[in-house]
């Protein structure tokens, strides 16, 4: 209220002040001040106010504003709970409810007697749960150490970077498990996910992990189980059922579904040939859990579906007395690598499969520290290799009982047709020689083979004066449809193909013209044709069983988890037929005269009648050439075949063959049902 003190009569009453309305800044009238309903009134002919005055476009703007505001506020109310919706309910749940695996028993493997060769073991596993850990660095520290201090030092704490294995002190193993839990973001779905830590615990320290974890939020203690190979007597049994691990970020991205992070897969062999089988289903529950993700009750459980067990043809007793024999023979000879194939050649089964050196697959199983993985690997004798299907070799005269089968079908030769050998031939400056100084004299086609006569390959397989041979390109078709050049097909993963050589592939590859001396050195197995020895059981069971190349196979029966019946694995036959059974006969015939007046005589002494092909192979300048044997027995109803391969053992008729006598020589008195047959006449 404004006051003129000029007007204002200080004798007067104090309660009366003359006032005026100011107009154009002059009093106009009086009022008295103790008048409340009295009002301070402007002019009507002024548009004078109060204040500031605020345009109407700054309101237009701030209202616009106003709604923008408020439509990315809803926005962002719908995007999350309908798009991302789901993404924080899980979250949320997590925090409350969870679905836990429970884990299948993985599947026994069997031999065909009966005899488990591998067993389930305790496994205890620690892993981290990163949604549970504390979300502050210092709680998280403080968990991590105390894990650290329990835990370690170990000796073989998967993924520590140490420089002595032995002694892992805490400060790395701190370091290790931050290193795996900080790149993830402990806020995000991913977090629920467990994150592995260390397995294979020794008890005690498990024990002090049990008691302490459940104080210890994100802290997982399991009990899971690892593999254990009952091998002892038979370590080449690595090859064939090779191991289980833990899964890696690249066998975790394959599978894609059913595998967490901390779960154990088929590494190698039959373990992961046949990994579904053997795994299972497993099963889960559902649980409720506190802040720390502790269990707290279980709502629901669907019980885990056990993994089937394997029954293999694979005789183990075999398998441990063929490598006993041959690492005798080794050690004399001072002499490391070799292969023996056993099979069945009325179904295929292997019976046994041994390569030398071999390894012990529990290391890796238990899970192998750097320096004894460096160790197998910069082995020269590469022991984790298995040279039965992973070896690619020369075949030398192995080859010469499919050679002599394909001549005959193709009309080269009969049965009755002669060649003279009188120590090789003579082609422009070139000579290709007979083993025999001076030759074999006149030679047929079962002579050939049991005495292995280059001369007669030679002729048959390149051609010579008047005999148009079979040449490079039919040789090569025999060799394929007798499963050369491709894998067999066994349950087994890391089969080669071997290698047929072609005028194709010699004018692509090596830039030269493929010679007659090329296709000399293919028909005595020599030059660039490589087999596997598998593959040379393989075809010689065609001519044990008469004429039927077969899928070899490890697994003979598949059984649900403790059952005594299951589902046998069927025969299969890859191709039968490929030459007249008449000419399967001449052959087995000549493969039966090897042992009775050939290459091959020592084997009269075992108990039963039986046939095969010794083999000597080149393979380099330097070094002794590879010795071969293979064969079946008994001749008239064959139960068994046998191939070896002793690398750099010279000749296959000096160790290779010696092995197979004392083999079979134990494998048909242990197996009385096998009655021995009267021995066929020479032929």
């Amino acid at each position: 209220m404004l006051t003129d003190k000029k007007n204002v009569n200080q004798g007067d009453n104090p309660f009366v002040i003359q006032q005026g309305r100011l107009k154009h800044g002059k009093i106009t009238s009086s009022y008295r001040l103790g008048w409340t309903e009295d009002a301070f009134i402007m002019d009507a002919g002024r548009k004078d106010v109060v204040g500031r005055t605020i345009s109407t476009t700054y309101f237009k703007y701030l209202f616009a504003g106003c709604l923008v505001f408020i439509g990315l506020l809803f926005g962002r109310t719908a995007w999350l709970q309908v798009a991302q919706g789901d993404y924080y309910y899980k979250m949320a749940e997590g925090n409350r409810i969870r679905i836990e695996r429970i884990d299948s028993k993985r599947g026994i493997i069997f031999d065909r007697h009966g005899k488990a060769l591998v067993r389930n073991q305790a496994n205890f596993m620690l892993y981290l749960v990163p949604s549970d850990l504390p979300k502050d660095d210092a709680g998280l520290a403080a968990v991590i150490k105390r894990v650290s201090q329990l835990i370690g030092p170990l000796g073989n704490l998967n993924g520590v970077p140490t420089n002595n294995e032995q002694n892992i002190n805490e400060a790395s193993v701190e370091s290790y498990i931050l290193g795996k839990i900080k790149p993830i973001n402990r806020k995000s779905i991913a977090a629920l996910e467990p994150v592995f830590i260390a397995d294979n615990l020794p008890y005690e320290k498990a024990l002090a992990l049990s008691l302490e974890s459940t104080g210890l939020p994100g802290v997982v203690l399991s009990s899971s189980a690892r593999r254990q190979y009952n091998v002892s007597e038979a370590a080449s049994l690595a090859h064939v059922l090779g191991y289980t691990g833990k899964i890696n970020d690249k066998e975790l991205a394959k599978v894609k579904t059913g595998y967490q992070p901390i779960d154990y897969i088929g590494k190698s062999g039959l373990e992961n040939y046949w990994e579904s089988e053997l795994r299972g289903g497993f099963g889960q529950k559902q649980v409720e859990v506190d802040a720390m993700g502790k269990e707290k009750r279980i709502i629901s459980i669907k019980p885990a579906v056990d993994g089937q067990d394997l029954i293999l043809s694979l005789d183990y007793n075999l398998q441990a007395k063929i490598e006993q024999i041959t690492k005798s023979y080794l050690s004399a000879a001072k002499l490391s690598r070799a292969s023996v194939v056993a099979m069945d050649p009325r179904s295929g089964e292997v019976l046994a499969m041994v390569s030398l050196p071999a390894y012990d697959d529990n290391i890796f199983a238990r899970g192998i520290s750097q320096k004894e993985y460096d160790i197998l690997l910069n082995d020269p004798d590469r022991p984790l290799y298995n040279r039965s299907m992973g070896g690619e070799f020369p075949s030398g005269s192995t080859i010469k009982p499919v050679i002599s089968a394909a001549a005959l079908q193709e009309g080269i030769i009969t049965e009755s047709t002669t060649f003279l050998s009188n120590g090789g031939l003579r082609i422009d400056k070139w000579f290709f020689p007979d083993w025999k100084a001076g030759g074999h004299g006149m030679t047929n086609v079962r002579k050939a083979i049991a005495e292995s006569v280059n001369t007669f390959f030679y002729i048959i397989g390149g051609g010579y004066e008047g005999t148009t041979g079979l040449g490079v390109d039919r040789l090569a078709k025999y060799f394929k449809l007798f499963g050369l050049g491709s894998q067999t097909g066994i349950d087994l993963p890391g089969e080669v193909d071997g290698f047929v050589p072609s005028k194709e592939w010699k004018e692509t590859t090596k830039k030269e013209n493929w010679y007659i001396g090329d296709t000399y050195h293919l028909a005595i197995g020599q030059g660039d044709l490589n087999v596997t020895p598998l593959q040379v059981a393989n075809y010689t069971a065609y001519f044990a069983n008469g004429g039927k190349l077969l899928v070899p196979h490890l697994v003979k029966e598949i059984r649900p988890s403790g059952s005594q019946v299951g589902t046998p694995v069927p025969v299969k036959i890859i191709r039968s037929g490929i030459v007249n059974p008449a000419y399967v006969q001449i052959v087995r015939e000549g493969m039966r005269q090897t042992v009775v007046a050939g290459s091959a005589r020592s084997l009269q002494q075992v108990p039963v009648p039986m046939a095969g092909k010794t083999g000597t192979a080149q393979w380099s300048t330097k070094k002794d050439p590879h010795a071969w044997f293979t064969g079946f027995a008994p001749y008239d109803d064959p139960t068994i075949v046998i191939t070896i391969l002793v690398e750099e053992g010279k000749e296959g008729s000096t160790i290779a063959v010696p092995i197979a006598r004392e083999v079979l020589q134990w494998y048909f008195a242990s197996n009385p049902k096998i009655s021995p047959t009267s021995t066929p006449a020479a032929f």
